[in-house]
C-alpha cells in the first residue's frame, strides 16, 4: 500500500500542498429553522489506522487512511485553519461530493463545482444544501439509510469522510508566491511579514500538540466487523460555500495527497485504540442558558454557490431516527457574534 502524503500533527491532518483540515466537536441544531454557526467544542482525536491494523476490519487496512470516534447524532465541522496556500480540497460523505451531491471523482470539476477553495472557504459545516445555508455534518450508522451516501446512491457502501487535495499548476502557484511577497513587504514597510500563525474560529479549540506514536498499542485481539458509521445531516445554518474565481486550468489535473477518514463508535474506538473516547456531546440548551457566543459569518466578496437539487433533497436523520427530542433554547441576539464583514449597509465616509 503506498503512502498518500498525508500526515497527523495532533489532531489536524497535513495534506500535500499545506491543506490543514481539523475534524471539531460542535452542539447539533435543531433539524427545524435555520440557526447561525455552533461553536467550537474541542477536536476529535485522529489514529491512523496502519498503527492499529491487526485489530481494525480487513476493508479499513484496504481502505488506509485514518480513523475517528464518533457518538450516534454527534454532530461536527471541518476546519481548515492553518492553510496557507491556495488549494481546492474535495470533500466526500460516503464518496458523495458534499458540494456538488455527485459521485466522488478523481478530478475537479466546475460543471457543478466539486470543491472548496481554501484558504477562501475557513470551514465546512455540512452539505450545500440551500442558497446560502448547509445542513450540518452529523453521524448516524450505515443501513438505515439516513446517511447522504444511502439517499443520493441507494446504497449504503462507504460511510465515513474522504479528503483529496489539489495545489496550483506550479507556474501559477510561483505567480501567487511572488505577488504574496510583494503584498507582505509593502503592508510591512519592505521589511518582510511574520509567517501566518494557524488558527481557527472564534469557538475553535488550539492546535493540539503532536503526538507521540511510539507508545506500545494495547494486547492485540482479532479483527471483528466494526460497527460502521457515515454521516447524515441535521439542522441547516447560515453558511455559504463559495465559487472559484480561478480558471479550472489553474489547477493540478492530480490529486497531490488524499486520505479515507473512517468513524468509529466509542466502545469501538476503546477497543481498538485502547484508548477512552472523548465525553459524550455538550447539553446545547445548557450552552445556550449559560450565554455562551454562536456566530454569523458573512463575506461581501465572494459569491456563493447555489445549491444542487441533488443535495437540496436530502432529509435529515431524524426521518429516519425518529424526532429530536433534545431541548432547545435559541440564542439571544447578543450571544451571536458576527465574524468578518456584517451583512448590513455600507459604511459611509464623510469630511474629514
Amino acid at each position: 500500500m503506498s503512502g498518500s502524503g498525508v500526515r497527523i500533527d495532533g489532531n489536524s491532518l497535513r495534506l500535500p500542498g499545506g491543506v490543514v483540515v481539523r475534524f471539531v466537536r460542535t452542539l447539533r441544531l435543531p433539524e427545524t429553522g435555520t440557526h447561525p454557526l455552533p461553536p467550537g467544542l474541542g477536536e476529535f482525536p485522529v489514529r491512523r489506522v496502519a498503527d492499529y491494523a491487526d485489530r481494525v476490519p480487513d476493508e479499513w487496512r484496504e481502505r488506509g487512511g485514518v480513523m475517528l470516534p464518533v457518538y450516534l447524532r454527534e454532530a461536527m465541522w471541518l476546519s481548515f485553519a492553518g492553510t496557507t496556500e491556495p488549494a481546492a480540497l474535495q470533500v466526500g460523505v460516503g464518496k458523495v461530493c458534499a458540494v456538488s451531491g455527485k459521485p466522488w471523482r478523481n478530478r475537479l470539476s466546475r460543471r457543478p463545482q466539486n470543491y472548496v477553495v481554501l484558504p477562501r472557504q475557513p470551514w465546512l459545516d455540512g452539505i450545500n444544501s440551500g442558497k446560502g445555508t448547509v445542513r450540518q455534518f452529523v453521524a448516524v450508522p450505515l443501513g438505515l439509510g439516513a446517511t447522504v451516501e444511502g439517499q443520493v446512491t441507494g446504497e449504503e457502501v462507504w460511510g465515513g469522510v474522504q479528503l483529496q487535495s489539489f495545489p496550483l499548476k506550479e507556474e501559477v502557484l510561483a505567480e501567487w508566491r511572488r505577488r504574496e511577497r510583494e503584498r507582505q513587504a509593502a503592508a510591512f514597510g519592505g521589511y518582510g511579514a511574520a509567517a501566518p500563525a494557524p488558527g481557527g474560529p472564534p469557538g475553535s479549540p488550539p492546535p493540539a500538540p503532536a503526538m507521540a506514536f511510539g507508545a506500545p498499542p494495547p494486547p492485540a485481539a482479532a479483527p471483528r466487523r466494526a460497527a460502521a458509521m457515515g454521516l447524515g445531516v441535521g439542522g441547516s445554518m447560515r453558511q455559504e460555500v463559495y465559487r472559484d474565481d480561478r480558471s479550472l486550468k489553474d489547477w493540478a489535473g492530480e490529486p497531490a495527497g488524499r486520505v479515507f477518514v473512517h468513524l468509529v463508535t466509542p466502545p469501538e474506538w476503546r477497543r481498538i485504540t485502547g484508548e477512552a473516547p472523548p465525553p459524550s456531546p455538550v447539553d446545547r440548551a445548557a450552552y445556550t442558558r449559560a450565554g455562551l457566543p454562536w456566530y454569523d459569518y458573512y463575506d461581501d466578496d465572494a459569491g456563493d454557490l447555489a445549491p444542487t437539487d441533488t443535495l437540496g433533497s436530502v432529509k435529515p436523520v431524524g426521518e429516519w431516527l425518529g424526532d429530536d427530542l433534545d431541548p432547545w433554547q435559541s440564542p439571544s441576539a447578543g450571544q451571536v457574534t458576527p465574524l468578518k464583514d456584517a451583512p448590513g449597509k455600507p459604511v459611509e465616509d464623510g469630511d474629514w
